[in-house]
Order: C-alpha cells, then sequence, then structure tokens
C-alpha cells in the first residue's frame, strides 16, 4: 500500500509535485491555448480548471470600479435621468407585428 503523507493530520500539506501522464497532442494543444488566453502559465491553468472542476474555484473576483458611482445621483439628478430616457420605454407596437400579416 502507497503512502499518502508522513505528516500528521494537524499539519498543513505542503505542496506537492503530481506528474500528469496521457497528455494527447490536442489535449496539450488545447492547455496551451486556454493558458494564453488566461494569461496564465500552462500550470497555472491546469490548476484552475481542476479546482473549477471539483468545486474548489470559490467565488469570482468582483469588480468594485463603479462602488463609488452607486447612490451618488440626488433625487433630483434621479428625476431627471428617469424623465430624459422616459421615451425608451413606450413600446412601438408596429415594431412588433408579425411580418406575414403586413404582407
Amino acid at each position: 500500500m502507497h503512502k499518502l503523507s508522513n505528516q500528521s493530520s494537524t499539519q498543513a500539506p505542503s505542496p506537492s509535485v503530481v506528474t500528469l501522464r496521457g497528455v494527447d497532442a490536442a489535449l496539450r494543444a488545447a492547455l496551451d491555448a486556454e493558458a494564453t488566453r488566461r494569461r496564465l502559465s500552462l500550470n497555472g491553468v491546469i490548476l484552475e480548471l481542476l479546482r473549477g472542476s471539483i468545486g474548489l474555484a470559490g467565488e469570482p473576483d468582483l469588480n468594485h470600479d463603479l462602488d463609488a458611482l452607486a447612490g451618488s445621483w440626488t433625487r433630483e439628478e434621479a428625476d431627471g435621468f428617469a424623465a430624459a430616457v422616459a421615451d425608451f420605454e413606450q413600446i412601438d407596437a408596429s415594431m412588433w407585428q408579425d411580418e406575414a400579416n403586413l404582407l
């Protein structure tokens, strides 16, 4: 029987090396392309894919670049904006007629 670890269960496991065998040319090309697309190393993209496939990816990073704008309008500014775009709320029924009925 193989021994998995010589550490006690109270110690955090150290990073380990895993060899992946059986990677054919098509899989390698796809992994390389994905690594390039994500701007990661081959190792990094494989780790991300593995973590994501078994539910260890965690929550995606949220962008906070527009947070300062949220709730920053006064009531008057919000009302002015709503009035300015009110026409966009109107539905032009003629645009939704069936083309067969127009002939």
